[in-house]
């Protein structure tokens, strides 16, 4: 049996397909229409898909949109209505896009898969709807290792919830309480990216990367001002200093005066006052993260967690529930945003509104998230030659233990390997690589390959069996979801000097044995390899193991900044001339940079992407 799972028209549209119960695959359409979150219809993933399985869109059982249009048109009217009459722009800018595309989903998703399916509307699999909360706690449950667990949804918004708690046992999963609209931890969290200059809905994970360089100076104006938070973790919202509901803008000239100043603007220059707040508002996100992770556990007397929506991807709460609560484990979602809500919604039909049991596995059901394509030898050389791109063509066994050597020298190389990743992460599929141990790597990649900002770290990812060696994690961390302090001993303490340093001057000083992936305050995102999900990368750390003693590499996504992660050999090319990338690994085929013609410089990105 084939179900579609389709997520669209808000941000990070996707697309996934289930097959008797198993997810095979998955993908955002940002990584095929090559326009970052972008929101539009997601042909490009559903097409992938449906070539995927060898099969059409008519050979397709049911199809499922992730959340239920309807309801949230409900809660727009509702919230104008509540706080009338101010908000009048911002209903007038709402409501032709509502009257003429949202209101009418139903045929507007028709008409889309009628298209797609070259066939008339009535020949379509039937369509069914599923509430958002519904998908995030599917997709977080479902493919999860755990029998039974508790089960919390963090977003900004769905159709009401903004908080959602459930019970998983087996395949039923059962709604407990939430949290409703406008009383929201992720807008929260977007009201300070927002004020900070960062982009909503895009820039929360710099805020979280700028939270180190910072003290929380700002905790008690927040919790005084702002957030009535309860000691259960449940919270409600002072809407006098937000604009969300009614305005174009998150904040408002009250927040402003609190926090004493106008917002950053975009690009402009980040000064200690936006680390402090930075800082602030990740520890209180942490502090209303794990006093419901505890009222959870507390209240369903679970052993397992499992988190979805876009605030379970705040790796540093994440680490933080795994430190300092009593459960066994927790499971996080990769894809936890609304792209993962496809996986959820076509989750949810297979085992709620099909009442289909879940099988017994070893493991999760995520398959590593390598559920995007992947591209043969034949395609990667005719694209090759068509280019006029000098390679070489090594089997494994040559080209890995070469690859560590490169690696050794300093050198920076994208690794495109298998099946691309779905999820805001590269887990070694679509990835940028390079040696840990470099004092520079960090300020190399992100100014001469990312074009990013300076202070963002880099994420290690390291042999699964070594993790304990190096980071304080006694876990796996396959999907970069957890962040966890570095090992003592691995650590190189700053002297008085080097303490009183600005914020971001800290950056330059070597804080560890491993420096391009110790964070200021001797963290680490951590991602843990596996061989039974990515055995080639896998043995890639083997022979950087062998060749160095460091069983760690420099991870970050394969992309410039404001470009989506690359999908097919042509971007993963494209980007590489773009950069200052040394080597690219195309599967097996090895290009050096200094071999390819028409070697300048190409700065067209910067046109081509909008900045994130």
């Amino acid at each position: 049996m084939y179900i579609l799972g389709i997520s669209a028209y808000y941000h990070d549209s996707a697309a996934a397909l289930i097959v008797d119960g198993e997810i095979v695959a998955a993908a955002q359409e940002e990584r095929f229409s090559r326009k970052k979150h972008d929101a539009r219809f997601p042909k490009g993933a559903i097409a992938y898909c449906l070539k995927h399985a060898n099969i059409k869109l008519l050979d397709i059982d049911q199809i499922v949109f992730y959340d239920k249009p309807l309801v949230k048109f409900e809660r727009l009217l509702e919230t104008y209505l509540a706080y009338a009459p101010k908000g009048l722009l911002s209903f007038i800018t709402a409501m032709p896009v509502w009257l003429k595309e949202k209101l009418y989903l139903k045929t507007l998703l028709k008409k889309e898969l009628a298209t797609l399916a070259e066939a008339k509307t009535a020949q379509l699999p039937s369509l069914l709807f599923a509430e958002h909360h519904q998908s995030h706690a599917a997709s977080a449950f479902f493919p999860s290792p755990f029998e039974r667990s508790g089960v919390l949804c963090l977003d900004g918004v769905g159709e009401w919830a903004t908080t959602s708690v459930w019970l998983g046992e087996g395949h039923k999963l059962t709604p407990q309480w939430e949290i409703d609209f406008p009383h929201s931890l992720g807008l929260l969290y977007s009201a300070f990216t927002y004020y900070t200059g960062f982009k909503v809905n895009s820039g929360e994970y710099k805020l979280m990367g700028l939270a180190p360089y910072g003290e929380p100076k700002y905790v008690d104006q927040i919790l005084n001002h702002l957030l009535d938070l309860k000691e259960d973790g449940t919270f409600r919202m002072n809407m006098d200093y937000f604009n969300y509901t009614t305005g174009l803008t998150m904040t408002n000239d009250k927040f402003h005066r609190l926090f004493g100043g106008e917002p950053r603007s975009s690009e402009g220059k980040i000064t200690q006052k936006d680390m402090d707040l930075a800082r602030s508002i990740q520890h209180v996100t942490e502090e209303v993260v794990l006093r419901l992770a505890r009222t959870v556990k507390k209240e369903l007397n679970v052993d397992y967690l499992c988190l979805a929506g876009g605030v379970a991807l705040n790796c540093v709460a994440n680490g933080r529930i795994v430190r300092e609560t009593d459960f066994r484990d927790i499971w996080i979602q990769p894809a936890a945003g609304d792209a993962g809500g496809a996986v959820g919604a076509a989750l949810a039909v297979w085992h709620q509104y099909n009442q289909k049991p879940r099988p017994q596995r070893d493991g999760d059901a995520m398959h590593g998230s390598y559920l995007g394509p992947s591209f043969s030898e034949a395609e990667i050389r005719e694209f090759l030659q068509s280019v006029n791109a000098p390679y070489q063509q090594l089997d494994d066994s040559q080209l890995l233990p070469h690859l560590a050597e490169i690696l050794e020298q300093g050198n920076v190389v994208g690794w495109f390997s298998g099946r691309m990743e779905f999820g805001p992460r590269a887990l070694g599929g679509r990835s940028i690589i390079g040696d840990p141990r470099s004092p520079k790597m960090q300020s190399v990649m992100n100014l001469k390959i990312k074009y990013r900002e300076s202070f963002r770290p880099f994420a290690p990812a390291v042999l699964a069996e070594r993790v304990a060696d190096y980071f304080e994690l006694d876990r796996p961390s396959p999907y970069m979801l957890l962040v966890a302090p570095l090992q003592p001993e691995l650590r190189i303490p700053m002297n008085p000097e080097q303490e009183q340093l600005f914020g971001i001057d800290k950056l330059n000083v070597k804080r560890s044995q491993i420096p391009a992936v110790t964070h200021v305050d001797y963290s680490a995102r951590i991602q843990t390899v596996h061989p039974e999900t990515n055995p080639r990368y896998y043995e890639l750390l083997q022979q950087f193991e062998a060749k160095t003693g460091c069983a760690v590499l420099v991870n970050t996504s394969f992309n410039v900044r404001g470009e989506p992660i690359v999908c097919t050999p042509e971007d993963a090319y494209r980007c590489f001339m773009r950069t200052e990338m040394d080597y690219l690994v195309l599967e097996n085929f090895l290009l050096a940079k200094s071999d390819q013609p028409q070697r300048q410089k190409d700065e067209s990105w910067k046109q081509e992407f909008e900045l994130d």
